[in-house]
C-alpha cells in the first residue's frame, strides 16, 4: 500500500530554542486508521499542526498525495480535512449553513445534496436546520467533522475528536471513522483514550517530546510486546512464596489468596507447565487459573516512561 502522507525529517524548533519536533519522520498509508498516543504536550496537535500547513517548520519536508505542503500548499491541503480539539463554530448560524461554508471555502460548487449526506452519515440530518448553539458538545464535535469532510478530502486529521465526549457517543463516533475509512478516507486521530486506538486503529504511533518512538501494526505491537499474565488464585491462602518458586518472579496478592505469573508470548516456552508442577510440589493447592493479555496502556505507558 502507498503512502499518501509522508513526513521526512520534520524539525520544528521555537525561538526560546525549545523543539516541539526533532527529526520526526513518518509514513501514513492510504487507507489506514493511524492513531498517535503521547502524554500533554509530547508534540500531536504541533504534527498535525505543520502536516496541514498550519505551522511552518523549522527544516524537513511534508508530502500529501505527492504535493509539497510547503511548495504547493493550495494542493496539499484541498486534500486534508482537519478536525481541531477546540470546537469553534458560529453559534448563531445554522448547521446546513456552517458546512456549506466550509465547502465553498475550498472552492467547491455548491452541494445541498451532498451535504445533507453529510449531515446523515453523522447523525445530524435533523439537525440540519438548528443553529450551532442550540447543539450540545457532541453534536458540536460531529458538525466539525462534516465540516472537516465538506470538501470531499482524502485525509482526515481528528485531533482528539472525543475529548469531553460520554462513553456511548463515543463509541457512535468510532462508528463513524469505521465508515469513513471504509468509502477510501485516511484517517489519522490524536486521542489521550488507550481503548480508542485499541478499538478503531490499524496501525498505532507513539510519541513523547517531539520524538516519534515507534509505529507499528497494533496486532504485530500487541504480539511482540504485550505480556500475558496468569493469575492463581489458591485454594488457601498463603503468608508467603515458597524458596522453590522464587526463579518464577511471582507476584503475592495482599491476602495472600492469589500469585499472579507474568510470561512472554513470543517465547519459546511460557513455563507454565513446571510451574503448575512446583506449585503442588510446593504444597500450594490451585482453586482457579486465568489469563490475561496486557492491555495496550501498559505497553504505552512502559514506552513513554523510558524516554522520560
Amino acid at each position: 500500500m502507498s503512502s499518501i502522507v509522508s513526513v521526512k525529517n520534520l524539525r520544528k524548533a521555537y525561538a526560546g530554542g525549545f523543539e516541539a519536533l526533532k527529526s520526526v519522520n513518518l509514513e501514513i498509508e492510504e487507507g489506514e486508521i493511524l492513531a498517535l498516543l503521547g502524554p500533554n504536550g509530547a508534540g500531536k496537535t504541533t504534527l498535525i499542526s505543520t502536516i496541514c500547513g498550519i505551522t511552518v517548520p523549522t527544516s524537513g519536508s511534508v508530502t500529501v498525495g505527492g504535493h509539497d505542503t510547503q511548495a504547493d500548499f493550495r494542493k496539499a491541503r484541498d486534500l486534508i480535512g482537519l478536525v481541531p480539539q477546540e470546537i469553534n463554530l458560529e453559534p448563531f448560524e445554522t448547521v446546513m449553513n456552517t458546512v456549506s461554508f466550509s465547502r465553498g471555502l475550498f472552492g467547491k460548487p455548491r452541494n445541498d445534496a451532498f451535504v445533507e449526506d453529510i449531515l446523515n452519515k453523522l447523525s445530524l440530518g435533523d439537525k440540519k436546520d438548528a443553529k450551532v448553539m442550540m447543539l450540545s458538545g457532541g453534536m458540536k464535535r460531529r458538525v466539525l467533522i462534516a465540516k472537516a469532510l465538506s470538501h470531499e478530502p482524502k485525509v482526515l486529521f481528528l485531533d482528539e475528536p472525543t475529548a469531553g465526549v460520554d462513553v456511548e457517543l463515543r463509541k457512535d463516533m468510532w462508528d463513524v471513522v469505521a465508515d469513513l475509512k471504509a468509502s477510501g478516507v485516511t484517517i489519522i486521530l490524536t486521542t489521550h483514550y488507550i481503548e480508542e486506538a485499541e478499538a478503531i486503529a490499524d496501525r498505532i504511533g507513539v510519541i513523547n517530546k517531539g520524538e516519534i518512538l515507534l509505529v507499528q501494526d497494533k496486532a504485530d505491537l500487541m504480539a511482540q510486546m504485550g505480556k500475558k499474565q496468569l493469575r492463581i488464585e489458591l485454594a488457601e491462602p498463603t503468608e508467603d512464596i515458597p524458596k522453590a518458586l522464587a526463579g518464577y518472579d511471582l507476584a503475592r496478592a495482599d491476602d495472600g489468596r492469589s500469585l499472579t505469573y507474568t510470561y512472554d508470548t513470543t517465547g519459546e516456552r511460557t513455563g507454565i507447565t513446571t510451574l503448575l508442577a512446583d506449585l503442588q510440589k510446593a504444597g500450594l493447592q490451585m482453586k482457579d487459573i486465568q489469563t490475561q493479555q496486557s492491555s495496550l496502556e501498559d505497553i504505552f505507558v512502559g514506552l513513554v516512561k523510558e524516554t522520560a
